[in-house]
């Protein structure tokens, strides 16, 4: 009972900050159930099983909230699932314990890959100019991220998010909720692709409905801090946890003795806490401005 509770938690926690980032739901409880062992097929699938209905509800509060563009979301559901399908269906065939390493890797670089995304840069003025918006780019960005958001449990918002800011023809409030309410058929197709080959028999239900529950609680409150919350200190926090609960395989596979375990913990634990720390007290000196240009 105390580890449903723990997990509902980190769904609750997780989608606060997908909501307010564009990312960090299916990276973030990911990351936690492979630190509770669980195979990585498992693990994905329950995450984004969780997700058809965090991400249904995200995106409802999205649209109340006026933070979507319905151009985007049309251009990205379609490559976005099926690469995500694809990706489930690799997943679920290779072995466990050759993946989780990769897996572990590949959530680290996401992590850090947020990092540097939120700190460079993070208070600039942006400027937001028309562009053409060519297929050319979204349906390559959909699958790939579709794809590595069913392989890594995670992927969606850390590619997807960042690529659409880069544009900067959109406004940012309107690329998270476009990223989080399209991830709904990315989500949907990913069970689809896990449940065909895992068998509904292989998924912890009780462990999705725990992730489901916190994600739901969460969802509106989310879509809500879009507008008024400092999102460069949720990535700063986001990303630390991500490197934090997936070091672990790392330091296994290299048989690492009790002393670096410590040694890599706190160094990661102090790194952390001064980029927090140095966050929010530039979030204090300095507002975001947006500017609009033709």
């Amino acid at each position: 009972m105390q580890k449903l509770i723990v997990l509902a938690l980190v769904g609750l926690a997780a989608q606060l900050v997908d909501g307010s980032l564009g990312m960090g739901y299916g990276v973030t409880s990911t990351s936690l159930l492979l630190a509770f062992g669980i195979a990585p097929a498992v693990a994905s699938a329950s995450v984004h099983l969780a997700e058809v209905f965090t991400t249904a509800a995200s995106g409802v509060s999205h649209m109340k909230f006026g933070n979507v563009d319905k151009g985007i979301i049309w251009k990205l559901v379609v490559p976005g699932a099926v690469g995500a399908f694809l990706g489930a269906t690799v997943l679920s065939h290779l072995p466990a314990s050759t993946l989780k390493p990769y897996i572990s890797i590949f959530l680290i670089a996401l992590g850090i890959y947020i990092l540097v995304r939120f700190l460079i840069n993070a208070h600039g003025t942006l400027k937001i100019r028309k562009k053409s918006r060519s297929n050319a780019f979204f349906i390559p960005l959909g699958f790939v991220a579709g794809f590595f958001d069913a392989t890594g449990g995670g992927g969606w918002g850390p590619i997807a998010t960042p690529a659409l800011l880069s544009r900067n023809d959109i406004e940012p409030r309107k690329v998270i909720g476009s990223v989080d309410t399209s991830e709904f058929a990315v989500s949907l197709a990913s069970s689809i692709g896990f449940l065909l080959s895992l068998g509904a028999m292989q998924i912890n239900w009780l462990w999705t409905i725990a992730l489901m529950l916190g994600g739901l609680i969460a969802a509106p409150i989310a879509a809500y801090l879009v507008k008024i919350m400092p999102a460069h200190l949720l990535a700063v926090i986001v990303s630390g946890m991500i490197v934090f609960s997936n070091v672990q395989t790392l330091l296994k596979l290299a048989n690492a003795d009790s002393s670096w375990y410590t040694i890599i913990y706190t160094a990661i634990v102090v790194i952390w806490g001064i980029l927090i720390f140095y966050t929010a007290r530039k979030h204090k000196r300095a507002v975001p401005g947006v500017e609009v240009a033709e």
